[in-house]
């Protein structure tokens, strides 16, 4: 029996031009948001919140839950400061696995390891500004 490695695919000049191109007009912001929204996806589909039509609904994965959770609380930061204003239905998205997440493991505050969430008013309350309890809208 023999083993074969697998062949790399074979691009023509043109289609490595075109590829190039591609790549060129690729940001690293575009891909840091495609992140964010695949993970809140997927915790939403680990959750149970989606899948086909039909299907029945699945047992949560609450560690999956909280790894997408974390992966998109940590990466927020980074596109906030050019994105902010139209961040609204991404973190409305997160707020809503967050409060599943809380509401299942019955934990009371952030999944454990998340990056604090910057605060919009550094004068709120110690427990909300310490980043440690999550509020709806923050």
């Amino acid at each position: 029996m023999s083993t074969q490695e697998p062949q790399e695919p074979q691009f023509s000049e043109e289609e490595l031009r075109a590829i190039e191109a591609e790549m060129e007009k690729v940001t690293v912001d575009d891909v840091l948001l495609q992140t964010i929204v695949s993970l809140l996806n997927l915790g939403a589909r680990k959750a149970g919140l989606g899948g086909p039509p039909g299907e029945p609904a699945r047992e949560p994965d609450l560690e999956q839950v909280r790894q997408a959770v974390d992966g998109a609380r940590a990466l927020m930061p980074l596109v906030e400061p050019r994105h902010g204003e139209q961040l609204g239905p991404i973190r409305d998205a997160l707020s809503r696995l967050q409060l599943f997440y809380a509401q299942r493991s019955g934990a009371t505050a952030a999944p454990a390891g998340a990056e604090p969430a910057p605060q919009k008013d550094p004068g709120t309350g110690s427990a909300q500004s310490s980043g440690r309890l999550w509020v709806p809208g923050q």
